[in-house]
């Protein structure tokens, strides 16, 4: 008892402090504002006062608040974090530090990174001062990743790799890329390795894909005789599908717990106080459509019994960076949660959610529309609904093909 008193004293001890840091390190402006997200959907590295808020929190090291205090991060307990988040939330704090640099890679390179490989790239991406792009998908190997083509020939002191990537989120910005190759071509899934591409070497070509939302969030990457030095071989060669499953974990869990929100569009606001704003109320103050109001009120309910399922699998992990085969279910359901909510939310408009541009719409109906479209896509990337389906039944439930 005595322990769990004092656990529980260092708890609120900590509470204290980072509410007492928040008052005076967060911008009131900023409130309910995703810098990072914004920063990475465009491009921009963030200046006054979100580029203030990036800044602090980077020194603080809670951008990153579980990572190691030697490379930066926060070094907080997942207890600690958690506090944070709460006090974060509170006041309408978002972690202006994000990307596929804290999500995906840099879980990844805690994990099977070389201690100079964690000391040169994990600092970068703790600040935000480093963007990473992700090179899996090719033309001919979405679904079946393992059967890439992309090849990396040993030169001796160097790789020589040829090939292309699609589907590289982010590309055009990026500062690095964490790619798989192929090393041997013998073999599938054991002749594949990982390697860390620096996007600023000779020989390599973005073109970015426009979609039907208006943005350009994907590209294509096109790698022409590029030499990548050996020391950018992360784990041991050929043992790269290995990594690049669990970094794929890492990318689910964040993808299901929310960290892909591109089906949110530009009102925060929870749906049935959108939706009174448009369709109105009845005499006792609900929305006035009674079918409407019950579809709202069940994805609020499904939004609800899924965010306690995220907490719920955070409690029984051992840490926050612990994923598994269940990410696979929280993609999944976070992914339908976010189309249903953009599909509701254009419901809701009416014909004020068909605005694509002009000033006859309101800045946050033009972002639901095109929000609707792009959210089109967070079935797919991540893996597909349908090769989550397989992961779960195989991996969950042992379900095996019948011979």
């Amino acid at each position: 008892m005595a322990a769990a008193e004092s656990l529980n004293a260092e708890l609120e001890s900590f509470r204290a402090e980072a509410r007492d840091w928040l008052a005076k390190n967060f911008p009131p402006s900023l409130a309910n504002v995703d810098v990072a997200m914004a920063s990475a959907m465009a491009g921009f590295k963030p200046s006054g006062n979100a580029g203030l808020w990036q800044e602090r929190m980077a020194a603080k090291g809670w951008g990153t608040p579980t990572w190691p205090k030697q490379y930066g991060g926060g070094g907080l307990s997942p207890q600690e974090a958690k506090i944070l988040t709460q006090e974060m939330n509170r006041i309408g704090a978002k972690n202006p530090i994000g990307g596929m640099g804290v999500m995906m890679f840099g879980p990844t390179l805690l994990e099977y990174g070389n201690d100079e490989q964690k000391s040169r790239h994990v600092p970068g991406i703790v600040t935000g001062q480093v963007r990473w792009c992700q090179g899996y998908s090719e033309p001919n190997a979405g679904s079946d990743l393992a059967a890439l083509r992309t090849q990396a020939v040993d030169k001796g002191d160097h790789y020589l790799v040829n090939g292309q990537k699609v589907w590289t989120s982010g590309a055009q910005y990026a500062d690095w890329c964490f790619c798989l190759v192929r090393t041997d071509n013998t073999k599938k899934h054991e002749g594949i390795s990982f390697l860390l591409i620096d996007m600023r070497s000779p020989g390599i070509e973005v073109r970015p894909i426009k979609l039907i939302s208006g943005f350009s969030p994907f590209c294509e990457t096109f790698f022409t005789d590029v030499t990548v030095p050996k020391e950018n071989l992360m784990g041991p060669l050929n043992g790269g599908w290995t990594i690049g499953k669990r970094l794929l974990q890492f990318e689910r869990a964040g993808l299901g717990s929310g960290g892909g929100s591109a089906g949110r569009g530009g009102d925060a606001r929870g749906l049935d106080q959108i939706a009174k704003d448009y369709v109105g109320v009845d005499e006792k103050g609900r929305i006035a459509d009674p079918d409407l109001r019950a579809r709202i009120a069940q994805h609020q309910m499904d939004a609800k019994a899924f965010a306690l399922t995220i907490q719920r699998a955070q409690a029984e992990a051992k840490s926050n960076v612990n994923p598994s085969a269940v990410t696979s279910i929280m993609k999944n359901a976070g992914s339908r949660l976010q189309q249903d909510r953009a599909e509701l939310l254009l419901e809701i408009m009416g014909h004020r959610g068909l605005g694509w541009e002009g000033e006859g719409f309101a800045g946050d109906e033009i972002a639901a529309t095109r929000a609707w479209l792009g959210g089109k896509a967070v079935t797919i990337y991540g893996g597909t609904y349908e090769i989550q389906n397989n992961i779960i039944a195989k991996r969950i439930l042992g379900l095996l093909d019948h011979q």
